[in-house]
C-alpha cells in the first residue's frame, strides 16, 4: 500500500500591503514529519488557517486541561471518548507513565505535565497532526519519550511541527522549512554518504591573516574566523552566522572549509561548517541522528552527520 500524499495549502495574508504569509503548497506523505521554523505571529496565522479544516488535529502550545484528574484517569477518559480499543495497562507502559499513573496532573512536574497533555495527539482520529512547539516545555527524558510516540504515529499519519527553534524541529522532522520575511524555503538537514569523503589536509599550517568577506545591505563586512559561530548552506546561499545574525558570503562551503581549516572549524554536515570553539554539547537523538549545540545563544544548533561523529570525537579527544 503506497504512502498517502496530503497537499497542505496556505492562503497568503497581507498586512499594510506587506506579505506576512506567502501562498504555500506543501506535500506531506504518511510516514513523514515536516517542520516549519517561524516566528510567533506567523505561527499563529498558520494555526488559525489549519484549525478550521477538519482533516487536521491542531495542538496549540500551553494547553493545560483536566488538572484534577490523575494520569490514569485522563488516559482512561481519552480511551472512552475516542472509542479506542486500547487497554489502560498497555498504554501506561507504552507512554512510560507507570510510576505516575496515580498522580494528579496538577501535581506533576511542568515537563511531565506537558508531556501528558501532549498525549492526546495519540488519540486524534484526524489523518494529519499539526503541533505547535511540542518539545518546548519538555525536559530531555520526556522529549525522547514523545519523539518515540510521534515516530510511531508518523507510520500512519502526516505530522507538521510549527516551532521557532531549529533544534526542536530537528528532533522529529524529516524535512524542515523556514518561514520569515524572506519567504518560505527548505533547509538542508539531510544526512548523506557523501559526508564520508575525506577533506584534504593541508601539509603546513597556514597562519596568514584570514578575513572572511560577507555582504549585508550592500555593505561589505569582514569577520575574523574566531568571531564566526557556524556557516550554513541554504536555498542556494551561503550564510555566515555571527552572534545571532547572519551574513551572505560569496564563497562556497568547500572554499570556506579550506580557508578555515587551521582556525578550528569542522565540516560537520554537507551543508554546515561549525566553529569547534563554540561547541558546547553533542546531542544524540537516535543512533543515527545527532546535532551540536553551540554556546552562542538561542537556536544555536546545527546537524551532525553520523559519518562525521567519529572524526569529531577524534578531533576533540573524546
Amino acid at each position: 500500500m503506497g504512502n498517502e500524499v496530503l497537499i497542505m495549502q496556505i492562503q497568503p495574508i497581507y498586512d499594510d500591503g506587506k506579505i506576512l504569509l506567502p501562498k504555500i503548497e506543501l506535500s506531506i506523505t504518511s510516514n513523514q514529519s515536516m517542520g516549519i521554523i517561524t516566528d510567533l505571529k506567523r505561527k499563529q496565522l498558520l494555526l488559525n488557517q489549519l484549525a478550521d479544516r477538519s482533516i487536521y488535529y491542531v495542538f496549540r502550545a500551553g494547553q493545560n486541561e483536566y488538572m484534577r484528574l490523575t494520569v490514569e484517569e485522563l488516559v482512561t477518559f481519552l480511551i472512552k471518548v475516542t472509542e479506542r480499543n486500547e487497554r489502560i495497562a498497555f498504554l501506561m507502559d507504552y507512554f512510560a507513565l507507570k510510576e505516575e499513573r496515580k498522580v494528579k496532573i496538577k501535581d506533576l512536574s511542568s515537563s511531565k505535565r506537558m508531556y501528558v497533555t501532549l498525549l492526546r495527539v495519540f488519540f486524534a482520529h484526524q489523518p494529519t497532526l499539526v503541533l505547535e512547539e511540542p518539545y518546548f516545555y519538555l525536559e530531555e527524558e520526556d522529549r525522547r519519550q514523545f519523539k518515540r510516540i510521534l515516530d510511531d504515529l508518523s507510520k500512519e499519519k502526516q505530522i507538521l511541527i510549527l516551532t521557532s527553534n531549529l533544534e526542536d524541529a530537528m528532533i522529529s522532522c524529516d524535512a524542515i522549512y523556514r518561514l520569515n520575511e524572506s519567504g518560505f524555503y527548505p533547509l538542508d538537514i539531510r544526512d548523506s554518504e557523501e559526508d564520508k569523503q575525506e577533506v584534504q589536509k593541508q601539509d603546513e599550517a597556514n597562519m596568514t591573516l584570514q578575513k572572511i568577506s560577507t555582504k549585508r545591505n550592500d555593505k561589505v563586512i569582514l569577520f575574523d574566523p574566531p568571531e564566526i559561530d557556524y556557516i550554513e548552506s541554504t536555498d542556494g546561499s551561503i550564510l555566515v552566522h555571527v552572534g545571532g545574525e547572519n551574513y551572505v558570503c560569496a564563497l562556497t562551503l568547500t572554499e570556506l572549509e579550506q580557508r578555515l581549516l587551521n582556525f578550528g572549524f569542522f565540516r560537520c554536515h554537507r551543508s554546515y561548517i561549525v566553529n569547534l570553539q563554540k561547541v558546547r554539547e553533542i546531542i544524540t537523538w537516535t543512533k543515527n541522528s545527532y546535532s551540536l549545540r553551540l554556546n552562542t545563544g538561542k537556536d544555536a544548533v546545527v546537524p551532525l552527520s553520523r559519518s562525521k561523529l567519529q572524526e569529531l570525537k577524534a578531533l576533540l579527544n573524546i
